[in-house]
C-alpha cells in the first residue's frame, strides 16, 4: 500500500541540515541538502535578454555580446560549487552549434556567477537563443 508523506518542513534529528535518504538499490545514502539543484536559469541570450523560467534567481544582466551575469537570490555559502551551462542556437543565423561557458578568466562569488555563449566554431562569443545554468553546492 502506498503512502503519502505531507510536511512543510524536514529537519535532521542529529543536524538540521543533514537528512540521509536511503538510494535505490537500499545499500548506500545521499544526502538530501547536497542532492538538490541550488539555482537554475533558463534564460534567452539574443535579441531582449530576459529570463524564461528560473529558481533562486533574482536578476540576470547582459553585460555585452555573449555575456551574462546571473544573480543568486539566496547567496551561496562559499564560491565552492559547481556550475553547470549549455546554450544553444535555432540555427536563424546559420549556427546551429553553439554553447555555454563560466566565463573565461572569471572569478566565483557567493551571490552570482558570470557566464558565456560561444560559436563552436570559432570560440566568438556570441549571443545565444537558449542559455541554461544550473549551480549545486551549499547555500549561506
Amino acid at each position: 500500500m502506498a503512502s503519502i508523506l505531507k510536511v512543510n518542513t524536514l529537519t535532521g534529528v542529529t543536524a538540521a541540515g543533514t537528512i540521509a535518504v536511503t538510494a535505490e538499490g537500499g545499500s548506500t545514502t545521499t544526502n538530501l541538502q547536497q542532492g538538490l539543484g541550488k539555482v537554475w536559469t533558463n534564460f534567452n541570450g539574443s535579441g531582449t535578454v530576459e529570463i524564461r523560467d528560473s529558481f533562486n534567481t533574482s536578476a540576470l544582466d547582459d553585460n555585452g555580446t555573449g555575456l551574462y551575469t546571473i544573480t543568486f537570490s539566496n547567496a551561496m555559502a562559499n564560491d565552492d560549487y559547481a556550475t553547470q551551462v549549455t546554450g544553444g542556437e535555432s540555427g536563424s543565423d546559420g549556427v546551429s552549434n553553439q554553447i555555454g561557458t563560466i566565463e573565461r578568466n572569471g572569478t566565483y562569488s557567493t551571490s552570482q556567477v558570470k557566464v558565456n555563449g560561444h560559436h563552436t566554431d570559432n570560440i566568438a562569443d556570441a549571443d545565444n537563443q537558449n542559455m541554461f545554468v544550473h549551480v549545486s553546492g551549499d547555500l549561506a
